[in-house]
């Protein structure tokens, strides 16, 4: 299957919102992937849903929203009224994640879990069978344009592992310090989609930048 490109809003130009999601709906990318902050589970805030509601009108791409915040599940109905495709979580931010998992699934949209670095895959042993997709965090959350941990790689081998020898189909997803090079090592240990925002939105010709991404 070919890897999917997901360029995160974080590290678009929010001066030029219009002009950013005007390039997104060009380009080969597969979704625009969304990081919601609320300084308290990491030390930062984006931005909310009033901005949200404007990226959603413009954007034509599936949104893939990233809730880095503590009760995330308080917000399925403002996830989903955006009209999202996927609502993903931290493991780290929900004690009753099976629970918050069936929630996301009751609304119609792909219920995604996150684990920080510091996370192992192991954590995911009962619950891997009931997700759509599982992001690994390839830096610690909270600020973009962070160096990629290495040690993700063997992250992405096991979960890898994890996956095809159960009736799981999900999607491995990868979020931090994404580029050309280390987007191709992730895709060559087994990631299906790749969240890039600095090596997109910071690139000289965006647009080019992704389809080198889905070609790697």
């Amino acid at each position: 299957m070919k890897h999917f490109v997901a360029p995160s809003l974080l590290s678009a130009d929010f001066g030029n919102l219009k002009s950013e999601m005007d390039m997104i709906n060009r380009s080969e990318c597969d979704w625009l992937h969304i990081d919601i902050m609320d300084g308290v589970f990491v030390p930062n805030i984006s931005f909310g849903f009033p901005v949200l509601k404007y990226v959603a009108r413009l954007c034509e791409k599936p949104l893939d929203v990233h809730l880095m915040i503590v009760q995330p599940e308080k917000f399925l109905n403002e996830v989903k009224a955006l009209g999202a495709y996927s609502m993903n979580v931290h493991v780290e931010a929900c004690p009753h994640l099976h629970r918050v998992v069936q929630q996301i699934k009751e609304t119609g949209m792909k219920a995604g879990v996150t684990l920080n670095p510091a996370t192992p895959v192991s954590s995911l042993t009962d619950i891997i069978e009931d997700v759509d997709i599982v992001m690994l965090m390839a830096v610690n959350p909270g600020f973009g344009g962070q160096t990629f941990i290495p040690h993700t790689l063997d992250k992405v081998r096991e979960l890898r592992r994890m996956i095809d020898g159960s009736r799981s189909k999900a999607l491995i997803e990868v979020d931090g310090g994404v580029n050309r090079d280390t987007g191709r090592l992730l895709v060559e240990a087994g990631a299906d989609v790749l969240v890039a925002g600095s090596a997109v939105f910071h690139a000289a010709d965006a647009i080019e930048e992704i389809r080198v991404l889905k070609n790697l």
